[in-house]
């Protein structure tokens, strides 16, 4: 599916440049599709920076509780 979006994306582009050369584009049309996407962008870079920290915090607890684990087996040998 995402294979199919990127090759329909690839094509609605790629009219969209066809337009452009005409002079069928308009510039600032074209201005508002860059700033949603620039948005977009930013959102999903903020997201992402969130879900890292998120997974970096509960791989730290994580490893806390391995460390104190391997306490309790070393200790009984």
């Amino acid at each position: 599916m995402v294979e199919f979006m990127k090759k329909a994306m690839d094509w609605v582009l790629e009219k969209e440049a066809d337009a452009a050369k005409d002079c069928h584009a308009k510039p600032e049309d074209i201005e508002k599709q860059i700033t949603m996407i620039e948005k977009k962008k930013e959102a999903l870079e903020k997201q992402y920076k969130e879900n890292v920290a998120e997974l970096e915090h509960i791989l730290d607890k994580l490893h806390f509780i391995k460390a104190e684990s391997l306490k309790c087996h070393t200790d009984k040998k």
